[in-house]
């Protein structure tokens, strides 16, 4: 998890090295960049070859998890803890691997311990919605 407008502490920093979505020194990680603008969370995602489902097409699972991670990142970015309780995505279109997303993520409603978002995946080259989600997060008291 990564926040390119604020540097965050040196312990969340340690928290997050090997996170599976972000991390830049992970083998495995899917590369994300996320950041905070104003009240969204924004996401890049470019699924790679070794991300595909069906070949060339990227695998339903891990553009469902590029949505859950923009939206936990919406929490761990305003220094929240929390995880998905629910979730729900709807795929719209097929993902070509290589092909650059836009992702964001903001708020529908907040009540007590349960966040509840919404997060888009786009295409970056003509802005076409190819995924979205809508989750429930807990987090802590």
């Amino acid at each position: 998890m990564t926040n390119e407008t604020a540097a965050g502490s040196s312990e969340e920093q340690a928290e997050t090295v090997h996170c599976f979505a972000c991390s830049e020194v992970n083998p495995v990680s899917l590369g994300m960049r996320i950041w905070m603008d104003g009240e969204v969370c924004r996401g890049t995602f470019t699924p790679r070859s070794e991300h595909c489902g069906w070949t060339g097409v990227t695998h339903g699972g891990l553009l469902f998890t590029a949505l859950d991670e923009v939206m936990a990142n919406w929490l761990w970015l305003q220094q929240l803890r929390g995880f998905t309780a629910r979730a729900e995505v709807r795929y719209r279109e097929q993902v070509t691997t290589g092909t650059p997303l836009l992702l964001e993520a903001h708020v529908l409603e907040r009540r007590r311990r349960l966040i509840t978002l919404t997060a888009t995946a786009r295409r970056e080259s003509d802005g076409v919605v190819v995924a979205e989600s809508e989750a429930r997060f807990m987090v802590g008291a």
